[in-house]
């Protein structure tokens, strides 16, 4: 896939301590991407979603929100991802738009998936309609796992080792990012993206991709800003256990990662941390 920029130089005016000077700063890229989807069983072509994102890693991010979404199940359900090409102007390509081809034997009932889209993501919607509508999607809770325990002195690593990761935030200071650790705080996976659910989407889209959704069943998911729903129920789609974030959960986040027993932890700096649901995958912790 070819590699697009995802900084940009601007003539910036600095002001330090009264004084200005005229510098080039770094500016983080946001464009639109275009999500269209193919489906044989219907010979539809359809104008799936269109996201702001940093535009890196988009086939990743058109197959996390793909999963996300339920659309997908595995790497098997999609036959291609490509950018789109304008005939009209001599094939070119045109790099904000995706066309997803799916696997003839995916059976899609669209206008379901559209409903359940909106259920996650419209403001207005009620929280136990969101909740409602992930089991319709076949979510079921969680297993706890006796071997997914993290420690407390592996949690107060994660953020300074999270931060020193992030290549295009230490350029730019517009970034977030989405990374999967082993519950021994080993870096697996990381991904930036202006929205940080998008990183999320990068991150899981190329496990599927690659055909390694097992390990996220064992990981932790460490999110530079808030955990939100969306975040939390992306984790869940994925079967990922531990969610943490440096940033606050929302409420509906925290009613959702109990309802369906996963362990969130909110406001992790260093060594301090709220374990919001799931404490009994976190060890040596004082309950008092």
């Amino acid at each position: 896939m070819i590699s697009r920029a995802t900084v940009r130089r601007h003539t910036v005016v600095k002001v330090r301590e009264g004084y200005c000077r005229r510098e080039k700063d770094a500016v983080v890229v946001e464009e639109p991407l275009e999500i269209r989807l193919a489906i044989p069983s219907t010979q539809q072509t359809v104008q799936l979603a269109t996201l702001m994102r940093t535009p890196d890693a988009d086939v990743e991010l058109a197959t996390g929100f793909l999963f996300g979404e339920g659309i997908i199940r595995d790497r098997y359900d999609i036959t291609t991802i490509r950018y789109c090409v304008d005939a009209e102007f001599d094939d070119e390509v045109r790099f904000n738009t995706l066309m997803v081809n799916l696997h003839a034997d995916r059976d899609l009932d669209l206008e379901a998936h559209r409903r359940f889209f909106f259920a996650s993501s419209s403001c207005g919607v009620c929280g136990k309609a969101s909740l409602e509508s992930l089991h319709l999607r076949g979510c079921t809770p969680l297993i706890d796992d006796p071997t997914v325990r993290v420690t407390c002195t592996v949690l107060a690593g994660l953020d300074d080792t999270l931060r020193q990761a992030q290549r295009l935030f230490a350029r730019t200071g517009g970034l977030h990012a989405a990374a999967l650790f082993t519950t021994s705080g080993q870096l697996l996976t990381l991904y930036e993206d202006i929205g940080r659910h998008n990183a999320v989407d990068k991150l899981i889209g190329a496990h599927v991709l690659n055909g390694t959704l097992a390990h996220l069943r064992q990981s932790m998911l460490v999110v530079s800003g808030r955990a939100s729903f969306e975040i939390v129920q992306k984790a869940l789609m994925a079967r990922i256990p531990i969610v943490v974030a440096v940033g606050a959960p929302s409420t509906l986040a925290v009613t959702l990662a109990q309802h369906f027993h996963m362990t969130l932890i909110g406001f992790l700096r260093g060594a301090v941390c709220n374990i919001y649901t799931g404490v009994e995958r976190v060890v040596r912790v004082d309950d008092h």
